[in-house]
């Protein structure tokens, strides 16, 4: 059987319809705006552990200018519209794994608490992890990646208490002595010295100083990556034969700085240095086909690095909702 269907016949069989509906008042079903988004936390398995990733929410760097260095800043603009980004307002989320190795339950950096230095959407950590079902006070181990206003912002809550009662923590000791210097509480590093007095001094009878290559809790291992500060770590996350890096603040854009990983950030101690140890770790990182799991890519950061040319590509893993 053949149909003799024509653009007249389809425009007549259109106003029929419509007419019909006029006449009968047959409306669609209607339903309110809803305006709420999905709880902020993640879960996957780790050979025999449990990793769930809870964020602190997006934080707002601004404009790229004088944030990413060494490449016109048209180029870099291209590079984030390119990527459909917006190249007026780079977005970073803060993204903190929590390890359950059946012993331990250990949280990764802590976000940037009551501080709003970067935008009204930081600070929800706590919340995240109440969404997940995580009681602050059954962390037994609390490791930063380095000492900065949005890794160890949430030790401490408004009233000044310290909100894991119950952690140990642990941090490279030439950090923790370079951001708690009350000398530098003067100049141009004025907020994040307060900022790491205020949440690192409450604690520091509870604070373990961990050395690079050393295994400082089962299954967690210390690789120094200095250059963003002068004791920035990133980690190997290690159970069963399975592995994910943690990388911390090594790379801060999954485009900007893997592209061009020799790019320069401002906010880096030694910016050389930092680019030196990106390309050196992320090179091996490559090689090695090991997981990530980024703290500042778009959630929840979870996934793989490869090598393209002079630079990198960040594959994101896709999700796992059915575990």
């Amino acid at each position: 059987m053949t149909s003799n269907v024509t653009r007249r016949s389809l425009l007549a069989l259109g106003a029929g319809l419509g007419a019909t509906t006029m006449l009968g008042e047959t409306v669609l079903a209607k339903a309110p705006k809803l305006g709420t988004q999905p709880s902020y936390f993640y879960r996957f398995d780790l050979g025999n552990t449990e990793v769930t990733v809870v964020s602190d929410g997006p934080l707002l760097l601004g404009p790229p200018k004088g944030t990413f260095i060494g490449v016109p800043d048209d180029a870099v603009k291209k590079m984030l519209s390119d990527n459909f980004l917006s190249p007026e307002n780079v977005m970073l989320e803060q993204n903190s794994p929590i390890v359950n190795t059946g012993d331990k339950l250990i949280l990764f950096d802590t976000g940037m608490g009551t501080a709003k230095n970067f935008g009204p959407t930081t600070g929800r950590q706590q919340k995240s992890m109440k969404e997940a079902g995580i009681k602050p006070e059954d962390i037994d181990a609390v490791v930063f990646s380095h000492a900065h206003i949005d890794h160890i912002g949430g030790v401490v809550g408004e009233d000044g208490n310290v909100l894991f009662p119950n952690a140990q923590y642990y941090i490279a000791q030439s950090d923790f002595d370079f951001w708690t210097d009350e000398g530098k509480a003067g100049g141009p590093l004025k907020d994040f010295v307060l900022h790491a007095r205020k949440n690192l001094l409450p604690v520091r009878d509870r604070l373990v100083f961990y050395k690079d290559g050393q295994e400082f809790l089962p299954g967690v291992q210390a690789i120094a990556a200095p250059g963003h500060t002068i004791g920035h770590t990133i980690f190997m996350v290690t159970s069963n034969g399975k592995s994910f890096a943690f990388l911390g603040d090594l790379t801060h854009h999954p485009i900007l700085l893997l592209e061009k990983p020799r790019m320069q950030f401002s906010y880096d101690t030694d910016p050389a240095q930092a680019a030196e140890t990106r390309v050196k770790l992320l090179d091996m990182i490559a090689a090695q086909k090991i997981p990530v799991m980024a703290y500042h890519y778009a959630w929840p950061g979870v996934g793989h690095i490869a090598k393209t040319g002079e630079g990198f590509h960040y594959y994101p893993e896709a999700m796992d909702l059915y575990r």
